[in-house]
């Protein structure tokens, strides 16, 4: 953490997840986080937790990707990229590879993604700021967002990776954080755990090898 070892909750985010009947979001920018006060607030017989950050996030351009409405599902595809598209989400052949992140690690994502098209894959950028509200989804609507024949996801959060895995599956990876201890500037922070686009961009490339080899 920026501010020491009393600012480093990689933990909190998982212990939040383990709640019965709590319904955590933690939304990518701004649009997602108005839709998620609107489903905090229509919410009856549970409680709602927003997890915001105090980074700076961009505001993501919903011309370009999908309605921030996708919240109130738990899960949506932000953006697609095709190797010769310019992006949107109306593709409909499955991606070489799916990137999963919620919060801050949206942007992310979604920049790698376009470093990795112009590699030539076809990417798929899901937003995931609730597991609750995609859990309680229909099998038809979770398979249409995380293609069950689609082995290699990346999943993205400055977190403890526990709970991840049943998202990505045995043949998925998940880019978190597992330890206390270091103490520098965000941005130093950030590069030394390698959430950078190149890093994520790397990680990418190493889960399609591994998958395409099994």
């Amino acid at each position: 953490g920026e501010d020491g070892p009393t600012h480093q909750p990689v933990e909190q985010l998982a212990s939040l997840r383990a709640i019965p009947n709590l319904t955590l979001l933690r939304p990518a920018d701004a649009n997602e986080t108005a839709v998620a006060w609107k489903v905090a607030v229509e919410t009856r017989g549970r409680p709602s937790l927003l997890v915001l950050t105090r980074q700076d996030v961009p505001t993501l351009d919903r011309s370009r990707h999908a309605s921030a409405e996708g919240l109130r599902r738990g899960a949506y595809v932000v953006l697609e990229l095709g190797p010769t598209s310019t992006g949107g989400v109306e593709s409909r052949s499955e991606p070489d590879l799916i990137l999963l992140a919620s919060g801050s690690e949206v942007s992310l994502i979604l920049t790698a993604a376009e470093r990795l098209q112009a590699d030539g894959l076809s990417v798929r950028c899901v937003s995931m700021p609730s597991w609750d509200l995609f859990d309680a989804q229909s099998r038809a609507y979770r398979d249409e967002v995380l293609p069950p024949d689609v082995p290699a996801r990346l999943a993205v959060e400055l977190g403890a990776a526990q709970g991840w895995h049943r998202y990505v599956g045995d043949g998925g990876d998940v880019l978190s954080v597992e330890r206390f201890g270091a103490s520098a500037p965000a941005g130093v922070l950030l590069r030394e755990f390698g959430f950078t686009v190149d890093n994520v961009v790397l990680r990418a490339h190493r889960l399609l090898a591994k998958t395409r080899l099994v």
